[in-house]
């Protein structure tokens, strides 16, 4: 059987045998998608990115949508994105995955024009203390993580008078991985953090994420919150531009983005790999999608 698309999920999504709400929402979003994408007249397939029957040759492009377990197992999801790029063609391509990985790309984005938050870039193996580098940004609060991460993993936020106790931590990560500080933005707390969500670089929707009282990370794997947004011309501006400064244009993509201490716009991050695209709270989504990947597969 020859496929136009296949769609890639993460192994416990193929036909999981208990569906609670999560793994529903994971599945009803991954259906949304294939079926936009055949009523265009794709024939459309869906499996594991890892499936050891699957014959990447007899599809013409795979498209990465709910493969949440590759960072818990990247060295051989890097082994198979090496050997698959040469059997089919990758949605988004695995130039822009590798340069979306690693957290300093905002580096480049902000020479490119793009506002980010206050950003100290900390080498691995760094031999500096923790507690010099906060001295020397004169930042307040905080917030210390790897420069390669996801789903605020070894996130930490502290006041700058803390900072010894996280000296420790500090340590072990810095040995075995680049980190970043940043200065802690109040009004994640207070404003909470928008994702918007663009097709082809063109704006569709957006999602306002916020925290639950007492914590500042507004992942619902922390007990974040979702909610309905509708954002002003100059924040869909601001994302569309900050996206069109990627190396290439993304088919697909969430920009993070919340106002920094000065109420300014700022890009929190670059989703380009497997965001959640949220195809559910919006009922031209999908269709959205469908064609920047039917523009996208005409293209090439």
């Amino acid at each position: 059987m020859q496929y136009d698309l296949t769609i890639l999920t993460d192994h416990r999504y193929v036909t999981p045998s208990q569906i609670g709400e999560y793994t529903q929402n994971v599945l009803d979003e991954d259906r949304l998608l294939a079926e936009a994408c055949e009523r265009l007249g794709m024939k459309v397939y869906r499996t594991n990115w890892d499936d050891p029957d699957m014959d990447w040759s007899t599809t013409k492009f795979a498209i990465f949508r709910t493969t949440w377990d590759y960072f818990e197992r990247f060295p051989e999801f890097s082994k198979w994105l090496d050997a698959v790029q040469h059997q089919t063609k990758l949605i988004n391509s695995k130039e822009l995955i590798y340069w979306n990985l690693d957290k300093k790309y905002l580096k480049e984005m902000e020479s490119k024009g793009v506002r980010i938050p206050g950003t100290i870039y900390l080498e691995r193996n760094s031999s500096r203390s923790l507690e010099s580098i906060v001295a020397e940004s004169g930042w307040s609060q905080c917030i210390l993580k790897p420069a390669v991460s996801g789903a605020a993993r070894h996130t930490y936020k502290f006041e700058a008078g803390n900072s010894s106790d996280y000296e420790v931590i500090y340590g072990e990560l810095i040995a075995e991985e680049s980190m970043m500080l940043q200065e802690y933005q109040e009004q994640i707390t207070t404003k909470g953090e928008v994702s918007y969500i663009l097709f082809g670089g063109k704006y569709s929707h957006s999602i306002l994420k916020k925290a639950k009282s007492g914590d500042f990370r507004v992942q619902d794997d922390f007990g974040g919150t979702l909610h309905e947004y509708q954002p002003s011309p100059e924040e869909i501006e601001f994302a569309e531009f900050a996206l069109s400064q990627c190396p290439e244009l993304p088919v697909y993509a969430r920009v993070d983005v919340f106002w920094n201490n000065q109420d300014e716009l700022v890009l929190g991050e670059l989703e380009l790999i497997e965001p959640e695209l949220w195809f559910r709270k919006c009922n031209t989504a999908a269709d959205a999608c469908a064609k920047a990947i039917q523009s996208f597969v005409v293209n090439r």
